[in-house]
């Protein structure tokens, strides 16, 4: 349904709040399957595009947007990942990621990248995006028809999808007590550098007494750093020298090349569950009901497979009336949530307390797990096969 007054729908089968990788996603999968929706953004278009953010796409995403015949619009000419170096007290040691997974490689493409394509590819199509969209409520979303306001226009609609990450108004628009939540935070800071540096052959991790470092390819001649900062510090603060010092002594390579950093960010590491992620006719897609650590690389990708799950119901229900990929939607994205919150998890505490010297017994057992990925072809398979992505 496209009903326009005044040049501008007034209702539509779905209104997406949010135009960050899950909304894009869900936008574009949606608008593949002629399922009429409206994207509603709170910031600008070259806000959208510009926010710097690391991204991966793994395996299993790409081929959800294979799928919808967006893969090459999406991750044409994308690295490929090749091989993991980990170095433990500066030894190096390398993981065939790729190949323990069955050859099936994930992509390095920026969110940023990801999301400037997918505005192009659904506004290519004929996609009706309004961005800098002010005071967006969803209402009756208990009701057959629910709406969206937004400053002085609103939105009628079959659905609502909530895109719109943590601090979004989606979430807060469900009534006190519906969801429950759960929280952690891993007690550990991280502080990533863009920089003018030469990118490393492989991926790069590393573990030491001084902490944990990594390094990623931003290109040829740009990499993109990480380091373990105490928590409650502010290593913005911290002179480029002192920055680069660290690098050289936790990365274990005197020869490092310094550069112009061009970009400083610190990430949070924690995590975030709402369960469950429905209510009435609202849906919670990536962000807006769940926050992952970096490690791993999952929350771009749950964010996908949320909205790959979503469109399918969405078109199951509009096409042949069958709702039941609706009534199990939260239980579906909840169940890859969990493992994969698990698998992070698991991972962070290997990488960073195998160098942690103040708990010597908790430094041996994530010592051990490491050593586990290089000596155990099942265990390696199986941390190969979660960076791959599992089946949606």
């Amino acid at each position: 349904m496209d009903d326009r007054r005044g040049g501008m729908a007034a209702e539509t089968t779905v209104v997406i709040v949010g135009a960050g990788p899950a909304g894009m996603s869900l936008a574009n999968f949606l608008q593949r399957r002629g399922v009429g929706c409206v994207v509603l953004e709170a910031r600008d278009r070259e806000y959208v595009e510009g926010r710097q953010r690391a991204g991966v796409i793994d395996h299993r995403a790409e081929e959800i947007f294979g799928e919808f015949g967006l893969a090459e619009q999406v991750a044409g000419g994308a690295p490929l990942e090749t091989l993991l170096e980990i170095r433990v007290g500066g030894v190096p040691r390398l993981l065939d990621v790729p190949g323990l997974a069955g050859g099936r490689p994930s992509r390095l493409v920026p969110q940023q990248l990801l999301v400037q394509r997918l505005i192009r590819s659904f506004l290519d199509g004929g996609g009706d995006l309004r961005f800098g969209v002010g005071d967006v409520t969803p209402r009756d979303l208990d009701r057959e028809r629910p709406r969206v306001t937004y400053g002085d226009g609103e939105l009628s609609c079959s659905y609502v999808a909530g895109c719109d990450g943590f601090h979004g108004v989606s979430r807060r628009s469900v009534p006190d007590g519906v969801l429950t939540t759960y929280s952690f935070d891993h007690g550990i800071g991280w502080y990533t550098v863009l920089a003018e540096s030469p990118a490393p052959r492989y991926p790069l991790m590393a573990v030491s007494r001084h902490g944990f470092a990594a390094q990623f390819a931003r290109g040829p001649h740009a990499s993109r750093f990480y380091l373990q900062h105490p928590t409650g510090e502010d290593p913005r603060q911290w002179p480029d020298e002192y920055t680069w010092e660290q690098l050289r002594l936790r990365l274990g390579d005197d020869g490092l090349r310094d550069g112009r950093i061009t970009g400083r960010e610190v990430v949070d590491m924690r995590s975030f569950v709402a369960e469950p992620m429905a209510y009435g006719k609202m849906f919670l897609v990536g962000d807006a009901a769940h926050i992952i650590t970096p490690m791993g690389a999952k929350g771009m990708n749950l964010a996908i497979a949320d909205a790959y799950l979503l469109a399918r119901a969405i078109v199951a229900a509009e096409r042949d009336g069958d709702v039941s990929g609706l009534a199990g939607y939260s239980s579906a994205c909840l169940r890859r949530t969990w493992d994969y919150q698990e698998f992070s998890r698991w991972y962070t505490e290997m990488m960073h307390f195998a160098g942690d010297e103040s708990d010597a017994f908790r430094r041996r057992l994530a010592l051990a797990r490491l050593d586990r990925l290089f000596s155990s072809p099942p265990a390696a398979a199986a941390f190969a096969d979660l960076m791959a992505g599992t089946a949606v």
